[in-house]
């Protein structure tokens, strides 16, 4: 089958599997900011209370293996239809509240993790399962949806917000994640027999097997890269701006080079994925994810003319765009496909742990320095480790889908 042949033949699942990457749990993480004053205002909330609801996804990441094993025994259909009935429920819960602290945490615990089987844990896998020659720019394709649900919501909600209170908004949230899961599940039914056809059968793993899943030199290389390289990811998820004042660039000027951020991710993900179909992933993520090693190391420098700053914003944006496509494409090809989505969880901790190990990083160096310089230098060469240990994957035969090496 052709690469465009794939496209034609697989297009249900694929519309199922971007449907459902934008209207699942990634869309709270997009619109959860909007709701924050309106809750604060009502309940008497404290901004440091608040700041415990990151905590609550810290926490559920221990549990998000299980989730995973879940979803390679029984397949993403059924891992998918758990997870449209969590969130819905979960937005429904909190439009109900009656200001109890603790009981909006434990609904965003719940939501966290049960709404794990909405993220590219388990819709990576059904194109993983379909897509061949094409597989880099489908999951580029998918993996983008979830920014522009964001985008597209936004504005939406925030104006529901307005002129018909936040509860209103929950429930339009908790109506629209549910219509958007019957139609991926609709889809992906679907295509159900397709992928009968190329979905190794499941079985339990013995603890030997298990073992040897762990033991081999390619799942510490494939995890400590991801660890790695996402320690940055705090500077352009909330102190991006500040980063940029910091090295002198303020008003218009901060503001356009934040706009180029934006479009550099998705200009990012594309370039990856169609570079995965062509190159191989060790040598697309040492170029990719190392780049960004010099547009820090640039930030931390005394150069600070707008060209400079956009640059060094931009090779970090190209590799924000690329790491989940890399991660998702390289366990698709290294490990056996009947444990990509245990493996995928693991990839998703390793994520969650690196930026919060970037986060508490610089935290202690701006108390003991009051600059971004030192953290800056500490994440270049962080990037440049974890890009080589993605390269170093290259070394490493694959795995069969018996469990065994190939």
């Amino acid at each position: 089958m052709s690469y465009a042949q794939e496209f034609r033949a697989h297009w249900r699942p694929l519309l199922a599997s971007s449907v459902g990457m934008a209207l699942g749990l990634s869309l709270n993480h997009y619109v959860m900011s909007l709701f924050a004053p309106e809750l604060l205002k009502e309940f008497g909330w404290t901004r440091v209370q608040f700041a415990l609801v990151g905590a609550m996804s810290f926490i559920g990441i221990f549990l998000i293996p299980v989730a995973g094993r879940l979803t390679d025994r029984f397949g993403p259909r059924v891992a998918a239809a758990v997870g449209f009935t969590a969130v819905p429920l979960g937005y429904l819960a909190i439009s109900m509240m009656n200001g109890s602290f603790g009981l909006f945490l434990g609904i965003v615990l719940f939501q966290s993790v049960l709404g794990t089987l909405t993220t590219t844990m388990v819709f990576s896998r059904v194109i993983v399962e379909r897509y061949d020659k094409a597989r880099g720019f489908a999951l580029s394709l998918v993996i983008s949806c979830a920014p522009m649900g964001g985008a597209i919501a936004v504005p939406f909600i925030g104006d529901i917000i307005a002129d018909h209170g936040w509860r209103s908004a929950y429930q339009v949230l908790a109506l629209v994640t549910a219509l958007g899961g019957i139609l991926t599940l609709v889809l992906m039914g679907e295509a159900r027999n397709d992928a009968a056809k190329v979905r190794p059968p499941t079985h339990k793993l013995s603890r030997q097997e298990m073992a040897k899943l762990f033991t081999t030199p390619l799942f510490p290389l494939a995890i400590g890269g991801m660890l790695l390289v996402n320690i940055p990811q705090l500077l352009v998820s909330s102190q991006l701006v500040l980063l940029l004042a910091d090295n002198g660039a303020t008003g218009k000027v901060a503001t356009g080079i934040v706009a180029l951020y934006a479009a550099g991710v998705a200009v990012g993900r594309v370039l990856c994925g169609l570079a995965l179909d062509r190159i191989a992933v060790q040598y697309v993520a040492i170029i990719t994810l190392g780049l960004p090693a010099i547009g820090l190391a640039a930030m931390a420098s005394s150069y600070d003319a707008t060209w400079i700053l956009g640059g060094a914003i931009l090779l970090m944006a190209l590799a924000q765009g690329a790491e989940s496509d890399i991660g998702a494409y390289l366990i698709s090809r290294k490990f056996a496909l009947r444990n990509y989505s245990l493996i995928a969880s693991f990839m998703t901790v390793a994520l969650t742990l690196g930026s919060a190990l970037g986060s508490v990083t610089l935290s202690y160096s701006l108390s003991r320095t009051d600059s971004y310089v030192s953290f800056l230098i500490f994440c270049a060469v962080a990037t440049l480790a974890g890009a080589w240990l993605f390269y170093l994957t290259g070394r490493y035969p694959a795995q069969d889908d018996a469990g065994s090496l190939s």
